[in-house]
């Protein structure tokens, strides 16, 4: 039967964690530097611990007010350092809470930047590396992020997105733009199908993007993420699909 890693970015402040971790089954907390503070990073690795839930960083750019979408200018050891402050942070936090991280990924623009830039991807990956190398870096299937982890010898899980349309070149396409968000839920439901059945997405254009799918995306700022998340735990069991995190498929 075939096995899925279904996840969601989560201690984002959005209010809805407690009834979003049920359904999943791993989590990228925030670190602090877009959304979150020790409260609610220690908050949501416990709701993680208590549901098996693996627990992963998602670490980004320092930008609180816009969220951490909006690209900076750093250089690769800005970049590191960056990186490895942020799962500092976390990790310590779940070490006092009897946890560990398991998986590391970014957010955001520093997420979207390393998918096209080997220069970004490259100081990620090494800082995961330097940090711990026993953890997985999420990825955008296919992008120069998951190449630059694979390369610096780390397990590499590679992302696809239930609600968000991606463009003919396989990334995704730049929110703001029309259909960026997919706020349909059967197109959701259609485009994950797809991703499983067929290995390929259709993009804005109509062309059809071949994608390796090991985890699936559900952002956990939407308004609507539990109603989303539910619907698509419900359609992969309906579908026959085993949920697990990554390293505890069998």
């Amino acid at each position: 039967m075939p096995h899925l890693d279904f996840n969601c970015d989560l201690g984002e402040g959005c209010g809805s964690d407690a009834d979003i971790v049920p359904l999943i089954s791993s989590a990228s907390i925030a670190c602090g530097s877009h959304a979150g503070d020790e409260a609610t990073m220690r908050a949501t690795i416990r709701l993680c611990r208590d549901h098996g839930v693996a627990i992963g960083a998602h670490p980004s750019f320092e930008d609180r007010e816009h969220f951490g979408r909006r690209e900076l200018a750093l250089d690769r050891d800005g970049i590191a350092r960056l990186v490895q402050s942020q799962l500092a942070r976390l990790a310590a936090i779940a070490a006092e809470e009897n946890a560990r991280i398991a998986h590391v990924k970014p957010h955001g623009a520093l997420y979207n930047l390393s998918t096209r830039d080997r220069g970004v991807a490259d100081a990620i990956a090494t800082a995961i590396v330097a940090f711990d190398p026993s953890l997985m870096l999420y990825g955008l299937s296919g992008s120069q992020l998951t190449t630059a982890g694979e390369v610096a010898g780390l397990r590499v899980a590679h992302e696809v997105f239930a609600e968000r349309a991606y463009d003919a070149d396989g990334t995704l396409a730049p929110r703001g733009t029309p259909g960026a968000v997919i706020d349909d839920l059967d197109m959701a439901l259609a485009q994950v199908r797809s991703l499983l059945r067929d290995g390929v997405v259709v993009a804005r254009d109509g062309s059809r993007v071949a994608l390796r799918a090991d985890t699936l995306c559900l952002h956990g700022d939407r308004a609507d993420a539990v109603d989303f998340a539910r619907a698509l735990r419900q359609a992969l069991d309906a579908d026959g699909v085993i949920v697990a995190a990554p390293g505890t498929q069998r």
